[in-house]
């Protein structure tokens, strides 16, 4: 496919952007259906043109074509053929063209759902929909153009940044993009909401279901961004506090806030004009990332852009689209009503202390994430927040609200019970105190953190079981009777219930790691063995290969128990990638039950022997295995039929009485 057809294409998308943002918002306020319906041929004419652009590019990496400035810079025709695919988006040119390919996406998306909304909203929708894309298709054109030609055209590439050839980045970058874009829709329908002047719990019912997905996409790809820096990188920590990876925590904060605010404005018509905030505030922090990330005012393994030019323009995109958002706001809030009253204790009470903790934590990574760079650019001297500041201050703020967690879903609507509530509850908690004096007395005397934070995260398990067997009425009806009517809870319940049970597995991933983690650093010869938590490795050998684009030297290890029982083998390497000449310590992992052993290989001692860091990481994959169990309760949500975007609720037909019976 010609290069420069996915050039043309993209221009042309462009052009169907801006019809999309003028001309449905101006049916809209002209009360012109026709000119209002223009947005959802706009919206599906816009995606099929961005598909286009980005399979021209694809294409162009496949064939290996070092005549395209961006695939010679990322590219090298020995290269594995997944990793030419994928690295048409391991760069910043060809990840922005995936940013906005999933953008239109989005916009199509609410074109082919949305056509029971009404006719006003929609196009409103679809009109914010398309200022976005217009933007950022701007963006691309002007300051990072993947299609640029090099002429004469060179013999090879110079391959892609080696820590990017894995297959965490087929993964990675769409989930997390999925997520953040996602959030866009949320956005568009609060300034729609804001122009119309119009907002009700059938507004929140159309906005829950795509913030739904975008927090379940933004979780995943959180997750599989962490898993792959704990293997890729060598180090093995899950989790830096670096300013990018804070930079997607913040949408994430802000995006569960948004879905529990939704649910009370849906429920008890209560929260209007705070969930409308938040949806703002939501994507404006998608959008933050997108500058942290491009602009170049940070150094980060995970940022692309180095170039100033594309920083004064994202800044340009953020003050057009978070500033005119926000003055929107300002100016239409007063007409907003607050919206229905309720007890503070109650399921509605529950979810404001919810909301309340969670953006009190998301404005300390905030705080944390851009006080560095705000004291560089007014005094000059260069300042770091690392990890210490974010335990401190994060944690703490986080503890209360996974302590009431188990609460919200068991109290009742605008007014509760908390005694009956802790009554209920009373079985979570004895299990979690079991399990934490277990822990205690068993495993480490030494650490009250490891007790107490393994106990919360079996309390948040057992409290999101303990709100299904409540629901369902087991131990108050039979059995058979409970059972049918867990069969017939709405998925929502059942989704929500595996999301707060993924939070507790993280946390019990998360505190067993890092209190009960043991490490060993051994200067090993072939022959050699080191012994850590109840395992001998042996290092068995040191063996040259020769991959695609790259050689290594492997060294395998022999697993046993101290008993003597085999239990398998790891191989850990040092690569060289040859194009860039660049090293990388591709680790060696051994999954046992849910904890691992991990191993790194360092430098070579004077002595000829090879430095061997060494890791037990107890329970280590809960921390990924939680994420998985939380976007999979998201995903069982979204298919609640209550959630169904602008679909009312089908409702059974009354069977006639037959004559003469009453």
């Amino acid at each position: 496919m010609s290069i420069e057809l996915g050039h043309f294409t993209l221009v042309l998308a462009f052009t169907m952007a801006l019809v999309q943002m003028i001309v449905p918002i101006l049916g809209a306020q002209l009360r012109n259906e026709t000119l209002m319906r223009v947005g959802e041929p706009a919206s599906i004419t816009s995606f099929l043109l961005v598909t286009l652009s980005f399979l021209a590019l694809t294409s162009a990496y496949i064939q290996s074509d070092f005549s395209v400035l961006n695939v010679w810079e990322n590219s090298h025709s020995a290269k594995p053929l997944l990793f030419k695919i994928t690295g048409t988006w391991g760069n910043h040119e060809g990840s922005m063209l995936l940013w906005v390919l999933i953008l239109v996406f989005f916009g199509a998306l609410v074109a082919v759902f949305g056509r029971n909304l009404p006719l006003s909203l929609r196009a409103n929708v679809l009109g914010v929909q398309g200022a976005i894309s217009s933007a950022f298709i701007l963006f691309i054109l002007a300051t990072s153009n993947p299609f640029a030609r090099l002429d004469p055209a060179p013999m090879e590439g110079r391959d892609l940044n080696p820590i990017l050839q894995d297959i965490g980045l087929a993964v990675h970058p769409p989930l997390l993009y999925l997520g953040y874009v996602g959030f866009s829709v949320a956005f568009s329908f609060a300034i729609a909401a804001l122009i119309e002047g119009r907002l009700d719990a059938a507004w929140a019912r159309w906005v829950r279901p795509w913030t739904l997905a975008a927090w379940a996409f933004l979780t995943g790809g959180i997750a599989m961004g962490s898993y792959w820096a704990y293997y890729e990188l060598g180090w093995g920590g899950f989790w830096f506090w670096d300013p990018v990876e804070n930079a997607s925590l913040l949408p994430w904060l802000g995006g569960t806030a948004l879905l529990h605010s939704a649910l009370v404005m849906e429920k008890r018509s209560a929260l209007k004009i705070w969930t409308v905030l938040l949806a703002i505030l939501t994507f404006s922090l998608s959008l933050l990332g997108t500058f942290l990330v491009r602009s170049g005012v940070l150094t980060s393994v995970h940022a692309f852009a180095t170039d100033p030019t594309r920083g004064v323009f994202i800044l340009g995109i953020l003050m057009v689209f978070i500033g005119g958002s926000l003055a929107l706001f300002a100016w239409r809030a007063s007409t907003l009503t607050a919206g229905g009253l309720f007890q503070p204790v109650s399921r509605e009470g529950a979810l404001v202390l919810n909301n309340l903790i969670l953006t009190t934590a998301t404005a300390t990574v905030l705080i944390g994430t851009l006080y560095p760079l705000l004291v560089e650019a007014v005094t000059g001297d260069k300042i770091s927040v690392g990890a210490p500041f974010f335990n401190l201050t994060f944690g703490p703020l986080i503890l209360p609200l996974l302590i009431i967690v188990p609460f919200g879903p068991l109290l009742a609507w605008k007014r509760g019970d908390l005694q009956a509530v802790s009554q209920r509850l009373f079985w979570a908690f004895g299990a979690a105190l079991t399990v934490a004096l277990i822990v205690f007395v068993l495993i480490d005397r030494t650490s009250v953190l490891a007790a107490s934070g393994i106990g919360l995260g079996v309390w948040l398990v057992f409290g999101s079981v303990t709100d299904l067997v409540v629901k369902s009425g087991f131990g108050r009806l039979a059995p058979s009777v409970a059972l049918s009517r867990l069969k017939g809870l709405p998925r929502s319940v059942f989704g929500t219930a595996l999301a707060h049970a993924g939070i507790g597995l993280t946390v019990i991933g998360i505190i067993a790691v890092t209190t009960l983690e043991t490490e060993r650093i051994a200067a090993m010869a072939p022959g050699e063995s080191v012994e850590i938590q109840g395992y001998s490795l042996r290092f068995d050998s040191l063996r040259p290969f020769t991959g695609p684009n790259y050689t290594e030297d492997q060294a395998h290890f022999s697993i046993k128990r101290v008993t003597g029982r085999e239990v398998g083998q790891i191989v850990s390497s040092k690569r060289l990638y040859t194009a860039r000449q660049m090293p990388t310590t591709e680790a060696g992992i051994r999954t046992l039950g849910f904890s691992q052993l991990y191993v790194s290989l360092g430098d070579r001692t004077p002595e000829g022997k090879l430095v061997v860091r060494i890791w037990w990481k107890p329970m280590v994959t809960l921390i990924w295995l939680g994420a998985l169990v939380m976007m999979t309760g998201g995903t069982i949500s979204l298919f609640d039929r209550r959630l169904r975007v602008g679909a009312p609720m089908p409702h059974k037909a009354r069977p006639r009485m037959q004559e003469g019976r009453a």
